[in-house]
């Protein structure tokens, strides 16, 4: 029911570096006179135990779906051992196994892999001491860590000195630099040509970056000239070239930081159209992150995802989902946009449910809605053309 990926198989350099951030590699081939040089990506593991296909594994969900920055090469999740991860998160096979540890991973690999990603967001944004063992290992095998907690691994006396004598990095995707060079918003945003679209959602870990990545495919494959946002640790992760983790900064200059990145992104690109991702909720009580995205991004327009069978927020039993109705009804008055579609999260769905509830929806709110993973990504696209006819292109060109 769900849309089906695939991952590229790259040549794998046998010395490993830093990649904080990662950089793509350039090699040229030694037994060939060409010139042609070939792009490889530094190779992963993503340790996920206990987590794969569930809410807080939905850093290794996203890499494994999609990742530009880091070839992986497989999961850990003792749970899931010896199946593919393809078929447990979306029902198409993929070329990432998964594996029971670190141990299983590494030997099924011909040479070390070059990073260990932690990939879980458990809500604490702590690591466990399990855990901690584990990434202890993974530097002992000489391999550079990646990490989205909010807990700094390179802030750690233990982990630092195992990393510094390993002479690998450590990569802290939410620390932030120093507050002196971080940006105020100065309103340059509404200077910014391209159409500005927020992908939001009604809760957490709900899909929103997912929709936004499988959006910016299917413009730019349609020669709309696109580029998206991360304002979260997987989508740096996955390779955004523009973006900050957002919940990491302090909140006076969450809408300038963000306006910066957007400001960037135009700057630079000269897109069409910027796809911002969402965070949060705007009427989650536990997140303010939505409301900062909405201020610093002054998007155009809205897309909206939601869950139907999730009866609660994310990490919160006692707080009820909100609405469909009630989320559009408060972004569009909290910020000068409009809401022009809705996109589905099918958990805990039937195909029929999916179905019956995009006619539903359709019809109670007057909007275009689908479902990004299960649903052919031209409704998706066709959704923002409807909303602006002038965006049709011929040319096709490469997704950035």
């Amino acid at each position: 029911m769900k849309i089906k990926t695939q991952t590229v198989d790259t040549i794998r350099r046998h010395v490993r570096g830093a990649q904080a951030p990662p950089l793509t590699r350039r090699d040229t081939p030694t037994q060939s006179s060409s010139l042609t040089q070939i792009n490889v990506q530094p190779t992963a593991i993503v340790y996920c135990e206990g987590n794969f296909a569930r809410v807080d594994g939905k850093t290794a969900n996203g890499l494994v779906r999609y990742s530009e920055a880091y070839r992986i090469v497989s999961v850990i999740d003792s749970n899931h051992r010896g199946d593919n991860s393809g078929l447990v998160l979306d029902d198409a096979i993929n070329n990432i196994p998964i594996f029971e540890s670190l141990d299983a991973a590494v030997a099924h690999e011909t040479i070390m892999p070059d990073t260990f990603i932690y990939g879980m967001a458990p809500s604490t944004g702590r690591l466990s001491a399990a855990d901690r063992e584990v990434v202890m290992d993974a530097i002992a095998r000489g391999m550079n860590i990646v990490s989205g907690l909010h807990e700094y691994l390179s802030d750690d006396i233990e982990i630092a000195q195992a990393a510094s004598e390993r002479r690998v990095t450590i990569r802290d995707i939410r620390k932030p630099k120093p507050s002196k060079d971080m940006r105020l918003f100065d309103g340059s945003v509404t200077n910014v040509h391209a159409l500005r679209i927020a992908v939001l959602g009604t809760d957490c870990a709900i899909g929103k970056r997912t929709t936004a990545t499988i959006l910016a495919h299917a413009l730019n494959a349609k020669g709309i000239k696109t580029v998206l946002v991360g304002t979260g640790q997987t989508g740096l992760m996955q390779g955004a070239k523009y973006g900050v983790a957002m919940d990491a900064v302090p909140p006076q200059f969450c809408c300038g930081e963000l306006e910066g990145a957007i400001v960037a992104a135009s700057e630079v690109e000269q897109p069409d159209v910027i796809l911002i991702e969402g965070q949060g909720a705007l009427s989650h009580p536990a997140f303010c992150t939505s409301a900062f995205i909405l201020r610093g991004s002054q998007p155009d327009a809205v897309i909206l995802q939601h869950a139907p069978k999730r009866a609660h927020r994310c990490d919160f039993p006692n707080m009820p989902m909100p609405t469909l109705a009630s989320e559009i009804a408060l972004i569009e008055a909290f910020s000068d946009t409009k809401v022009i579609g809705v996109t589905l999260n099918h958990e805990g769905m039937s195909e029929a449910e999916v179905t019956n509830t995009i006619a539903a929806q359709t019809e109670k709110l007057g909007l275009p809605v689908t479902d990004a993973l299960s649903r052919p990504a031209i409704h998706l696209l066709a959704m923002v053309v409807a909303a602006y006819p002038g965006l049709r292109q011929e040319t096709p060109m490469a997704a950035i």
